[in-house]
Protein backbone atom coordinates (compact mmCIF):
# COMPACT_ATOMS: atom_id res chain seq x y z
CA UNK A 1 0.00 0.00 0.00
CA UNK A 2 1.47 3.33 -1.08
CA UNK A 3 1.29 6.80 0.41
CA UNK A 4 -2.05 8.67 0.36
CA UNK A 5 -2.39 10.90 -2.70
CA UNK A 6 -2.15 14.13 -0.70
CA UNK A 7 1.39 13.20 0.37
CA UNK A 8 2.57 12.26 -3.11
CA UNK A 9 3.97 15.71 -3.86
CA UNK A 10 7.44 16.95 -4.88
CA UNK A 11 7.96 18.79 -1.58
CA UNK A 12 7.14 15.70 0.50
CA UNK A 13 9.49 13.59 -1.64
CA UNK A 14 12.31 16.14 -1.23
CA UNK A 15 11.84 16.30 2.54
CA UNK A 16 11.62 12.51 2.87
CA UNK A 17 14.85 12.02 0.91
CA UNK A 18 16.44 14.75 3.04
CA UNK A 19 15.44 12.74 6.13
CA UNK A 20 16.76 9.40 4.84
CA UNK A 21 20.17 10.63 3.67
CA UNK A 22 21.53 11.43 7.18
CA UNK A 23 20.14 8.16 8.52
CA UNK A 24 22.74 6.53 6.30
CA UNK A 25 25.55 9.06 5.95
CA UNK A 26 25.64 10.31 9.54
CA UNK A 27 26.42 6.78 10.71
CA UNK A 28 29.57 6.79 8.59
CA UNK A 29 30.46 10.35 9.54
CA UNK A 30 30.06 9.93 13.30
CA UNK A 31 32.17 6.79 13.56
CA UNK A 32 34.85 7.14 10.90
CA UNK A 33 37.44 9.02 13.01
CA UNK A 34 37.28 6.52 15.88
CA UNK A 35 36.87 3.46 13.63
CA UNK A 36 39.80 4.40 11.41
CA UNK A 37 42.05 5.12 14.39
CA UNK A 38 41.11 2.00 16.37
CA UNK A 39 40.77 -0.51 13.52
CA UNK A 40 43.39 0.72 11.04
CA UNK A 41 45.72 2.92 13.20
CA UNK A 42 45.05 6.05 11.12
CA UNK A 43 47.07 9.21 11.79
CA UNK A 44 46.37 12.71 10.46
CA UNK A 45 48.07 11.70 7.20
CA UNK A 46 45.81 8.69 6.50
CA UNK A 47 42.61 10.44 7.56
CA UNK A 48 43.54 13.33 5.27
CA UNK A 49 44.08 10.96 2.33
CA UNK A 50 40.80 9.15 3.07
CA UNK A 51 38.89 12.42 3.12
CA UNK A 52 40.56 13.53 -0.11
CA UNK A 53 39.46 10.26 -1.73
CA UNK A 54 35.96 10.83 -0.35
CA UNK A 55 35.83 14.14 -2.17
CA UNK A 56 36.91 12.85 -5.59
CA UNK A 57 33.32 11.83 -6.53
CA UNK A 58 32.27 15.34 -5.48
CA UNK A 59 34.94 16.77 -7.76
CA UNK A 60 33.47 14.64 -10.57
CA UNK A 61 29.88 15.72 -9.81
CA UNK A 62 29.75 17.58 -13.15
CA UNK A 63 29.42 14.15 -14.81
CA UNK A 64 25.85 14.03 -13.51
CA UNK A 65 24.72 16.04 -16.57
CA UNK A 66 25.77 13.13 -18.80
CA UNK A 67 24.04 10.55 -16.62
CA UNK A 68 20.89 12.66 -16.96
CA UNK A 69 20.93 11.91 -20.68
CA UNK A 70 19.73 8.39 -19.85
CA UNK A 71 18.25 8.66 -16.31
CA UNK A 72 15.72 11.20 -15.04
CA UNK A 73 16.77 13.35 -12.07
CA UNK A 74 14.21 11.95 -9.63
CA UNK A 75 15.19 8.36 -10.40
CA UNK A 76 18.91 9.17 -10.22
CA UNK A 77 18.44 10.68 -6.76
CA UNK A 78 16.91 7.42 -5.54
CA UNK A 79 19.62 5.24 -7.13
CA UNK A 80 22.27 7.48 -5.57
CA UNK A 81 20.77 7.01 -2.10
CA UNK A 82 20.88 3.26 -2.69
CA UNK A 83 24.61 3.33 -3.57
CA UNK A 84 25.26 5.44 -0.45
CA UNK A 85 23.48 2.86 1.72
CA UNK A 86 25.42 -0.07 0.22
CA UNK A 87 28.75 1.72 0.72
CA UNK A 88 28.01 2.41 4.40
CA UNK A 89 26.83 -1.15 5.06
CA UNK A 90 30.16 -2.51 3.72
CA UNK A 91 32.42 -0.18 5.74
CA UNK A 92 32.70 -2.27 8.90
CA UNK A 93 33.77 -5.38 7.00
CA UNK A 94 36.99 -3.82 5.68
CA UNK A 95 38.96 -2.49 8.72
CA UNK A 96 42.18 -1.72 6.88
CA UNK A 97 43.70 1.32 5.21
CA UNK A 98 42.86 0.30 1.65
CA UNK A 99 39.58 -1.33 2.66
CA UNK A 100 38.39 1.94 4.17
CA UNK A 101 39.63 3.87 1.13
CA UNK A 102 37.56 1.67 -1.22
CA UNK A 103 34.31 1.62 0.80
CA UNK A 104 34.61 5.35 1.33
CA UNK A 105 34.72 5.98 -2.43
CA UNK A 106 31.64 3.75 -3.00
CA UNK A 107 29.72 5.57 -0.28
CA UNK A 108 30.87 8.94 -1.60
CA UNK A 109 29.68 8.33 -5.17
CA UNK A 110 26.13 7.86 -3.87
CA UNK A 111 26.35 10.76 -1.44
CA UNK A 112 27.64 13.37 -3.89
CA UNK A 113 25.38 12.41 -6.78
CA UNK A 114 22.41 12.54 -4.41
CA UNK A 115 23.35 15.93 -2.96
CA UNK A 116 23.85 17.36 -6.47
CA UNK A 117 20.49 16.13 -7.75
CA UNK A 118 18.60 16.99 -4.56
CA UNK A 119 19.85 20.58 -4.68
CA UNK A 120 18.87 20.81 -8.35
CA UNK A 121 15.36 19.49 -7.72
CA UNK A 122 14.79 21.86 -4.79
CA UNK A 123 15.76 24.89 -6.87
CA UNK A 124 13.55 23.69 -9.76
CA UNK A 125 10.46 22.57 -7.83
CA UNK A 126 10.31 25.16 -5.01
CA UNK A 127 9.35 28.79 -5.84
CA UNK A 128 12.06 31.43 -5.22
CA UNK A 129 10.17 33.21 -2.44
CA UNK A 130 9.67 29.94 -0.57
CA UNK A 131 13.16 28.50 -1.17
CA UNK A 132 15.05 29.95 1.87
CA UNK A 133 12.38 28.71 4.29
CA UNK A 134 12.08 25.34 2.51
CA UNK A 135 15.86 24.83 2.56
CA UNK A 136 15.75 25.60 6.28
CA UNK A 137 12.98 23.04 6.71
CA UNK A 138 15.08 20.53 4.77
CA UNK A 139 17.97 21.16 7.16
CA UNK A 140 15.62 20.64 10.10
CA UNK A 141 14.41 17.35 8.59
CA UNK A 142 18.02 16.25 8.04
CA UNK A 143 18.65 17.15 11.66
CA UNK A 144 15.76 14.93 12.76
CA UNK A 145 17.28 12.01 10.86
CA UNK A 146 20.68 12.73 12.33
CA UNK A 147 19.27 12.98 15.86
CA UNK A 148 17.74 9.54 15.46
CA UNK A 149 21.12 8.18 14.31
CA UNK A 150 23.31 9.86 16.92
CA UNK A 151 20.95 9.10 19.77
CA UNK A 152 20.92 5.45 18.70
CA UNK A 153 24.72 5.40 18.28
CA UNK A 154 25.27 6.85 21.72
CA UNK A 155 23.04 4.21 23.33
CA UNK A 156 24.56 1.37 21.29
CA UNK A 157 28.14 2.39 22.09
CA UNK A 158 27.78 3.64 25.65
CA UNK A 159 25.46 0.98 27.09
CA UNK A 160 25.49 -2.03 24.77
CA UNK A 161 29.04 -1.94 23.38
CA UNK A 162 27.82 -2.81 19.88
CA UNK A 163 30.63 -3.42 17.37
CA UNK A 164 31.34 -1.07 14.48
CA UNK A 165 30.59 -3.78 11.90
CA UNK A 166 27.08 -4.36 13.30
CA UNK A 167 26.33 -0.63 13.47
CA UNK A 168 27.39 0.01 9.87
CA UNK A 169 25.45 -3.07 8.68
CA UNK A 170 22.25 -2.14 10.53
CA UNK A 171 22.04 1.46 9.39
CA UNK A 172 23.23 0.72 5.85
CA UNK A 173 20.71 -2.12 5.51
CA UNK A 174 17.93 0.02 6.95
CA UNK A 175 18.79 2.66 4.37
CA UNK A 176 18.42 0.16 1.53
CA UNK A 177 14.93 -0.84 2.74
CA UNK A 178 13.71 2.75 3.16
CA UNK A 179 15.04 3.87 -0.23
CA UNK A 180 13.29 0.92 -1.89
CA UNK A 181 10.03 1.97 -0.20
CA UNK A 182 10.42 5.55 -1.46
CA UNK A 183 11.02 4.30 -5.00
CA UNK A 184 7.64 2.52 -5.12
CA UNK A 185 5.64 5.14 -3.18
CA UNK A 186 5.99 8.21 -5.42
CA UNK A 187 5.07 8.82 -9.06
CA UNK A 188 7.55 10.32 -11.52
CA UNK A 189 7.02 14.08 -11.26
CA UNK A 190 7.22 16.24 -14.37
CA UNK A 191 9.68 19.13 -14.67
CA UNK A 192 8.50 22.58 -15.71
CA UNK A 193 11.68 23.43 -17.63
CA UNK A 194 13.91 21.19 -19.71
CA UNK A 195 17.39 21.34 -18.25
CA UNK A 196 20.63 21.66 -20.20
CA UNK A 197 22.39 18.30 -20.55
CA UNK A 198 25.88 19.70 -21.07
CA UNK A 199 28.54 21.42 -18.98
CA UNK A 200 27.80 25.08 -18.46
CA UNK A 201 29.88 27.97 -17.15
CA UNK A 202 28.58 31.53 -17.29
CA UNK A 203 30.59 34.65 -16.59
CA UNK A 204 27.60 36.18 -14.80
CA UNK A 205 27.75 33.40 -12.18
CA UNK A 206 31.40 34.05 -11.23
CA UNK A 207 30.68 35.25 -7.68
CA UNK A 208 28.58 32.17 -6.98
CA UNK A 209 31.42 29.98 -8.27
CA UNK A 210 34.05 31.67 -6.07
CA UNK A 211 31.90 31.63 -2.92
CA UNK A 212 31.15 27.95 -3.59
CA UNK A 213 34.86 27.18 -3.97
CA UNK A 214 35.77 28.93 -0.70
CA UNK A 215 32.83 27.31 1.09
CA UNK A 216 34.05 23.88 -0.01
CA UNK A 217 37.53 24.65 1.26
CA UNK A 218 36.51 25.80 4.72
CA UNK A 219 33.91 23.01 5.04
CA UNK A 220 36.66 20.44 4.63
CA UNK A 221 38.63 21.90 7.50
CA UNK A 222 35.57 21.49 9.72
CA UNK A 223 34.53 18.06 8.45
CA UNK A 224 38.02 16.52 8.44
CA UNK A 225 40.10 18.23 11.09
CA UNK A 226 37.76 19.70 13.71
CA UNK A 227 36.45 16.23 14.57
CA UNK A 228 39.90 14.67 14.38
CA UNK A 229 41.20 17.38 16.76
CA UNK A 230 38.68 16.24 19.37
CA UNK A 231 39.68 12.59 18.95
CA UNK A 232 43.46 12.95 18.67
CA UNK A 233 44.20 15.88 21.00
CA UNK A 234 41.39 15.57 23.55
CA UNK A 235 40.69 11.80 23.39
CA UNK A 236 36.97 12.10 22.71
CA UNK A 237 35.35 8.65 22.52
CA UNK A 238 33.02 7.56 19.71
CA UNK A 239 30.09 7.94 22.13
CA UNK A 240 31.17 11.50 23.02
CA UNK A 241 31.48 12.44 19.34
CA UNK A 242 28.00 11.01 18.72
CA UNK A 243 26.68 13.12 21.61
CA UNK A 244 28.25 16.26 20.11
CA UNK A 245 26.66 15.53 16.74
CA UNK A 246 23.37 15.00 18.57
CA UNK A 247 23.63 18.45 20.16
CA UNK A 248 24.40 19.99 16.76
CA UNK A 249 21.36 18.48 15.12
CA UNK A 250 19.00 19.27 17.99
CA UNK A 251 19.88 22.90 17.31
CA UNK A 252 19.22 22.48 13.58
CA UNK A 253 15.92 20.76 14.25
CA UNK A 254 14.59 23.76 16.16
CA UNK A 255 16.33 26.67 14.46
CA UNK A 256 17.31 25.79 10.85
CA UNK A 257 13.88 26.63 9.41
CA UNK A 258 13.91 29.93 11.36
CA UNK A 259 17.37 30.75 9.98
CA UNK A 260 16.06 30.01 6.48
CA UNK A 261 13.17 32.40 7.05
CA UNK A 262 15.61 34.99 8.45
CA UNK A 263 17.69 34.80 5.27
CA UNK A 264 14.53 35.57 3.29
CA UNK A 265 14.11 38.72 5.42
CA UNK A 266 17.66 40.11 5.79
CA UNK A 267 19.00 38.93 2.43
CA UNK A 268 21.93 36.79 1.37
CA UNK A 269 24.72 39.35 1.90
CA UNK A 270 23.92 40.01 5.55
CA UNK A 271 23.33 36.34 6.29
CA UNK A 272 26.68 35.32 4.82
CA UNK A 273 28.43 38.15 6.66
CA UNK A 274 27.14 36.71 9.94
CA UNK A 275 28.40 33.27 8.95
CA UNK A 276 31.89 34.33 7.88
CA UNK A 277 32.56 36.65 10.82
CA UNK A 278 31.56 33.85 13.18
CA UNK A 279 33.78 31.35 11.37
CA UNK A 280 36.85 33.58 11.63
CA UNK A 281 36.39 33.61 15.41
CA UNK A 282 35.79 29.83 15.55
CA UNK A 283 38.81 28.84 13.44
CA UNK A 284 41.23 31.09 15.34
CA UNK A 285 39.86 29.63 18.58
CA UNK A 286 40.41 26.08 17.29
CA UNK A 287 44.06 26.94 16.81
CA UNK A 288 44.43 28.17 20.39
CA UNK A 289 42.14 25.89 22.41
CA UNK A 290 43.63 23.67 25.14
CA UNK A 291 40.47 22.78 27.05
CA UNK A 292 38.41 19.78 25.84
CA UNK A 293 35.08 21.28 26.94
CA UNK A 294 35.77 24.55 25.12
CA UNK A 295 36.84 22.56 22.04
CA UNK A 296 33.51 20.72 22.09
CA UNK A 297 31.68 24.02 22.42
CA UNK A 298 33.54 25.42 19.41
CA UNK A 299 32.50 22.34 17.42
CA UNK A 300 28.84 23.07 18.17
CA UNK A 301 29.20 26.78 17.32
CA UNK A 302 31.01 25.87 14.09
CA UNK A 303 28.15 23.62 13.05
CA UNK A 304 25.61 26.34 13.83
CA UNK A 305 27.01 28.56 11.08
CA UNK A 306 26.45 25.89 8.41
CA UNK A 307 22.75 26.78 8.35
CA UNK A 308 23.58 30.25 7.00
CA UNK A 309 25.24 28.67 3.93
CA UNK A 310 21.69 28.28 2.56
CA UNK A 311 22.17 31.86 1.38
CA UNK A 312 24.70 30.85 -1.29
CA UNK A 313 22.12 28.49 -2.84
CA UNK A 314 19.29 31.02 -2.77
CA UNK A 315 21.59 33.67 -4.25
CA UNK A 316 22.21 31.35 -7.19
CA UNK A 317 18.52 30.53 -7.57
CA UNK A 318 17.73 34.25 -7.88
CA UNK A 319 20.38 34.99 -10.53
CA UNK A 320 20.10 31.76 -12.56
CA UNK A 321 18.28 31.03 -15.78
CA UNK A 322 15.70 28.29 -15.26
CA UNK A 323 17.36 25.96 -17.78
CA UNK A 324 20.78 26.22 -16.08
CA UNK A 325 19.96 24.80 -12.65
CA UNK A 326 20.74 21.07 -13.09
CA UNK A 327 23.96 21.65 -15.04
CA UNK A 328 25.17 24.39 -12.70
CA UNK A 329 24.36 22.26 -9.63
CA UNK A 330 26.79 19.64 -10.95
CA UNK A 331 29.41 22.23 -11.85
CA UNK A 332 29.09 23.94 -8.44
CA UNK A 333 29.68 20.66 -6.62
CA UNK A 334 32.77 20.11 -8.72
CA UNK A 335 34.02 23.62 -7.94
CA UNK A 336 33.43 23.17 -4.20
CA UNK A 337 35.43 19.95 -4.33
CA UNK A 338 38.47 21.27 -6.17
CA UNK A 339 39.87 22.40 -2.84
CA UNK A 340 38.22 19.47 -1.08
CA UNK A 341 40.24 16.92 -3.05
CA UNK A 342 43.56 18.66 -2.46
CA UNK A 343 43.23 20.28 0.96
CA UNK A 344 42.66 17.29 3.30
CA UNK A 345 45.79 15.46 2.13
CA UNK A 346 47.87 18.66 2.02
CA UNK A 347 46.64 19.88 5.38
CA UNK A 348 47.13 16.38 6.79
CA UNK A 349 50.89 16.86 6.30
CA UNK A 350 50.71 20.38 7.77
CA UNK A 351 48.82 18.86 10.72
CA UNK A 352 51.81 16.63 11.51
CA UNK A 353 53.97 19.77 11.79
CA UNK A 354 51.54 22.12 13.55
CA UNK A 355 47.80 21.40 13.85
CA UNK A 356 47.01 25.06 14.67
CA UNK A 357 48.16 26.19 11.21
CA UNK A 358 45.33 24.17 9.66
CA UNK A 359 42.74 26.24 11.50
CA UNK A 360 44.47 29.57 10.83
CA UNK A 361 44.25 28.72 7.13
CA UNK A 362 40.51 28.17 7.68
CA UNK A 363 40.23 31.63 9.25
CA UNK A 364 41.96 33.18 6.21
CA UNK A 365 39.51 31.41 3.88
CA UNK A 366 36.55 32.73 5.91
CA UNK A 367 38.00 36.27 5.69
CA UNK A 368 38.23 36.03 1.88
CA UNK A 369 34.63 34.83 1.77
CA UNK A 370 33.51 37.75 3.96
CA UNK A 371 35.12 40.29 1.63
CA UNK A 372 33.64 38.77 -1.53
CA UNK A 373 30.15 38.35 -0.04
CA UNK A 374 29.87 42.14 0.16
CA UNK A 375 29.44 42.14 -3.63
CA UNK A 376 26.02 40.45 -3.34
CA UNK A 377 23.26 43.02 -4.03
CA UNK A 378 20.27 43.62 -1.75
CA UNK A 379 17.98 41.98 -4.32
CA UNK A 380 19.93 39.60 -6.58
CA UNK A 381 18.33 38.86 -9.94
CA UNK A 382 19.14 37.72 -13.46
CA UNK A 383 21.07 40.69 -14.87
CA UNK A 384 21.69 42.06 -11.36
CA UNK A 385 24.17 39.56 -10.00
CA UNK A 386 26.75 41.95 -8.51
CA UNK A 387 26.32 44.88 -6.16
CA UNK A 388 27.27 48.32 -7.46
CA UNK A 389 30.72 49.46 -6.30
CA UNK A 390 29.46 52.42 -4.29
CA UNK A 391 32.78 52.97 -2.51
CA UNK A 392 34.66 53.51 -5.75
CA UNK A 393 31.89 55.67 -7.19
CA UNK A 394 31.97 57.98 -4.14
CA UNK A 395 35.76 58.12 -4.26
CA UNK A 396 35.62 59.15 -7.92
CA UNK A 397 33.01 61.86 -7.21
CA UNK A 398 35.05 63.33 -4.35
CA UNK A 399 38.16 63.38 -6.51
CA UNK A 400 36.34 65.18 -9.35
CA UNK A 401 34.96 67.79 -6.91
CA UNK A 402 38.42 68.46 -5.52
Amino acid sequence: MGLPKRYQTPSVLLLLMAFVMPLIFSTWMALINNFSKEAAAFTGKEIGILQSLREIPGFLAFTVVWVLLIVKEQRLAIWSLLVLAVGVSLTGYFPSIFGLYITTVIMSVGFHYFETIHQSLVLQWIPKKEAPHFLGRALAVKAAGSILVFGSLWLMLEYFNVSYVIIYSVFGGLGVLIVASIAVSFPQFSQKTTQHKHLLLRKSYWLFYVLTFLSGARRQIFVVFAGFLLVEKFDYSAASIALLFLANYVFNLFFAAKIGKLIGVIGERRALSIEYIGLIFVFVSYGLVENPTIAGGLYIIDHFFFAFAIAVKTYFQKIARDTDIASTAGVSFTISHIAAVVLPALLGFIWLHDASLVFYIGAAIALCSLILSQLIPDEPALGGEIREHHFFERWAIKKSVL
